[in-house]
């Protein structure tokens, strides 16, 4: 894949130990999954520092590595010293990239729906291509890199999600990828701690544009109000898809075990051909009329994005829904936003239709910074609106969204405040009842797939299944 020679050339290193005259195969950036012919990439991390595994590296088969500092042991495998390895990894990926002219970059951003709409893009565009994806959600200054490092001749095009928490990281994601087509999903308030303010989010996203030209293609969601209203500034083709408007819109939309809608394109309605997705909630007729308008710019006919998109398989703790232990469980632990947190509330009281009760167990919303308090109590006012019969607030900032269904009218005997899974765990074992419908949903560092592994295991079947 690459020689000493190239990693030198892409990050204008120098050669301290062994020789220029070794094929590498992978990048690895951890010691413990290294694999035969890796060049070891050693990065520094709040509590560790991979210099300290480079030995560790090389005898478990790396060929070469890269280092920031002077060897504390003699090699003789090739070393190539460098001003800062995550600089020299990402050199590395830009370069490697540069070498596939051939290759289309399709580059996936938004506040909301990233990797959802990156495995339906991946979904629709397998069919025809070779498709290299990001890998879960490696849409960082790391993950990014390392998935173009699998980059091989075979592929036509690669999707690569980009995410971002303040200004310049896009940009220098988009330098790395150099993406052909851009699409947005929405601009919501997520990472706004950093940011602000949604108009400093979307010009934050709008990064990724910045070289675009007549050539290049951008996708976007219409009926959010921010992108809709930076159409004008937008360099480049622009296809726009939503609900309300857009170039291309869902009708007919159901939902049932699975979600259906028809598609309008342009003026027509191209009516033989149903949509059919394995997923739940309206964000993801969005998500999927994103994949829609990528598979048209690359002239798939309707009819077989429709049979990419129906093979679409939701990733895990994504509004996961499956039946145990005589309930039913809406796992969406991996992450929360405001929206993410409506979202997965209309699936709960979607898939209850009202005959069911529902238990929503919501916990803390993170990086959110003055918009905090505000928007948990929002999403308590939205539990409410849904109609959902018991809420149960995990963590400290959760305790927002108890407030918010108190004040929008929710009786305070179905809202419970606990302060951890552990809590939430013990008070579901009184409050769960046979056939009850439950969401599970917080921000990744709540760990919250904790109380999903509860609901799901034999302990509480104990009292469930009889």
């Amino acid at each position: 894949m690459l020689s000493i020679e190239d990693i030198i050339m892409a990050t204008g290193g120098k050669l301290i130990s062994g020789t220029e005259k070794v094929d590498i195969t992978g990048v690895s950036t951890d010691s413990r999954t290294v694999k035969k012919g890796d060049l070891f990439v050693p990065l520094k991390g709040q509590t560790f520092d991979g210099h300290d595994f480079i030995g560790h590296a090389l005898n478990s088969g790396a060929v070469a590595a890269l280092t920031a500092k002077e060897l504390t042991f003699h090699t003789d495998k090739a070393i190539v010293l460098v001003d800062d390895t995550l600089s020299a990894l990402q050199n590395v990926a830009k370069y490697h990239r540069e070498r596939f002219d051939h290759l289309k970059v399709i580059g996936v951003t938004g506040s909301t729906g990233k990797t959802t709409t990156k495995e339906m893009i991946y979904a629709v565009l397998r069919k025809r291509f070779n498709v290299l994806k990001t890998v879960g959600n490696f849409n960082n200054q790391i993950g990014l890199p390392l998935t173009l490092l699998n980059l091989n001749e075979s592929h036509d095009i690669a999707v690569v999600e980009m995410g971002m928490s303040s200004f310049g990281e896009i940009r220098a994601l988009k330098d790395i990828a150099k993406p052909d087509i851009a699409v947005y999903t929405n601009i919501g308030i997520s990472h706004i701690e950093k940011l602000g303010s949604r108009e400093n989010i979307l010009k934050a996203k709008l990064e990724m544009v910045e070289d675009f030209n007549k050539d290049n293609w951008v996708v976007l969601n219409a009926d959010d109000d921010m992108l809709f209203n930076a159409l004008k500034g937008i360099p480049g083709t622009i296809v726009t898809y939503g609900v309300n408007r857009g170039d291309i819109k869902a009708t007919d939309i159901k939902q049932a075990d699975k979600l259906c809608f028809k598609v309008a394109h342009g003026n027509e309605s191209v009516k033989d051909v149903v949509v059919e997705l394995s997923a739940y909630g309206m964000h993801n007729v969005y998500n999927a009329l994103a994949a829609i308008a990528v598979g048209l710019i690359f002239d798939i006919s309707l009819s077989e994005i429709a049979a990419g998109l129906k093979d679409y398989t939701p990733e895990k703790m994504r509004l996961n829904v499956v039946k145990a232990n005589g309930i039913v469980i809406i796992d969406d632990c991996y992450n929360a936003s405001p929206d993410s947190m409506r979202a997965a509330v209309d699936v709960l009281s979607g898939i209850s239709k009202g005959d069911l009760r529902t238990i929503a167990v919501l916990g803390d919303m993170k990086e959110l910074g003055d918009y905090s308090v505000a928007a948990h109590r929002d999403v308590g006012e939205y539990v409410h609106k849904k109609g959902i019969d018991i809420l149960l607030c995990v963590g400290t900032l959760a305790e927002y969204i108890g407030q918010g269904a108190v004040t929008s009218g929710m009786e305070v005997s179905n809202i419970y405040k606990v302060r951890d899974n552990r809590e939430a765990i013990g008070l579901l074992k009184r409050l769960l009842k046979r056939d009850d419908v439950v969401l599970v949903k917080g921000s990744r560092a709540m760990k919250m797939e904790e109380i999903v592994n509860f609901l799901r295991g034999e302990e509480i079947c104990s009292y469930l299944c009889s």
